[in-house]
């Protein structure tokens, strides 16, 4: 399944959908109603569906069986990221492509060799932003705004020192994200992070979760990110150095995960500040961020 939280209009409050076979969007709440299913968490709550687990899934399933049309055209409704406020940070993997790495050595001399181990950072939660949104470009802040095409995956079950082979069992689905950044503000800050990559609405996310069970080889993605419809980045996934289930053995290595936790995997070779010369979005640019066959996000760099 694909689960989206949309609105019917932007003056109207978000809600769960499903996208129908033909591409339009289901309205859960009026389909469990239709079909005389008590839904086990809020119609309007993404988190709380994923926490639900397997009762909530099927539940949702049995809601709309045999509905092969949805209520509202996909391009009448407004789609928001599939969860608009995370919980917590959105957790991140830096260097998670072996090309991606060795193109960024000029900019990190203390760092030569590949880590033994993820490298891990957070983005704040106000950076989640719609697939078809705009993307702030915090004029004034940053000047040298740049892109990272993404995968995440989204936990459903949760749990503490997951073990490295039984990882994939708690991821519930999977998304497209950008990771966004302010490259000068990310550097400005004792090499830390968090600041450059945690600017409002610098995560756009979506246009849905794909459930895990649709994804049948996420280690074989084609993902892909072009600005003004020239290419910038253009890989696979099958290329990440630290595959899926060893970034959540790691991450939850004395850390809880929870359902509905984002975490992103890593972006491959093509990013701005590394070209000669470096190239940096600016207002009005279109940032199209894709995994083929999962979704594509088309965003355009605001004010």
């Amino acid at each position: 399944m694909r689960l989206v939280t949309y609105s019917e209009s932007k003056r109207k409050p978000a809600q769960v959908g499903v996208v129908a076979q033909d591409g339009s969007i289901i309205d859960l709440a009026r389909a469990a109603k239709k079909a005389r299913v008590k839904l086990p968490f809020a119609a309007d709550d993404m988190i709380a569906l994923i926490g639900s687990g397997r009762a909530g899934l099927a539940a949702v399933k049995k809601a709309i069986a045999g509905l092969k049309t949805g209520h509202h055209a996909q391009n009448k409704v407004v789609l928001h990221a599939p969860i608009p406020r995370p919980r917590k940070n959105v957790f991140c993997v830096g260097w998670n492509y072996l090309d991606h790495f060795a193109e960024g050595a000029k900019a990190r001399p203390h760092v030569q060799e590949m880590p033994l181990h993820p490298a891990f950072f957070t983005k704040a939660p106000t950076t989640v932003n719609g697939p078809y949104d705009p993307v702030p470009a915090h004029a004034g802040v940053t000047e040298k705004l740049d892109w990272e095409v993404e995968l995440a995956m989204i936990i459903g079950k949760g749990g503490i020192n997951i073990a490295e082979a039984d990882a994939m069992k708690h991821i519930f689905g999977y998304t497209v994200v950008n990771d966004v950044s302010a490259r000068e503000v990310q550097r400005q800050h004792g090499q830390q992070w968090f600041k450059g990559k945690s600017l409002d609405g610098h995560c756009p996310m979506g246009p849905w979760i794909a459930t895990a069970d649709e994804v049948r080889e996420p280690q074989n993605l084609r993902i892909t990110c072009r600005v003004n419809g020239v290419t910038k980045q253009d890989s696979n996934t099958s290329y990440m150095y630290f595959k899926l289930p060893r970034i959540i053995a790691e991450l939850s290595a004395g850390l809880t995960l929870e359902p509905g936790d984002i975490i992103l995997s890593g972006t491959p070779a093509g990013v701005g500040h590394a070209r000669t010369p470096p190239e940096f979005m600016k207002a009005g640019d279109v940032l199209e961020t894709e995994v083929v066959g999962l979704g594509l996000l088309r965003n355009r760099i605001g004010s």
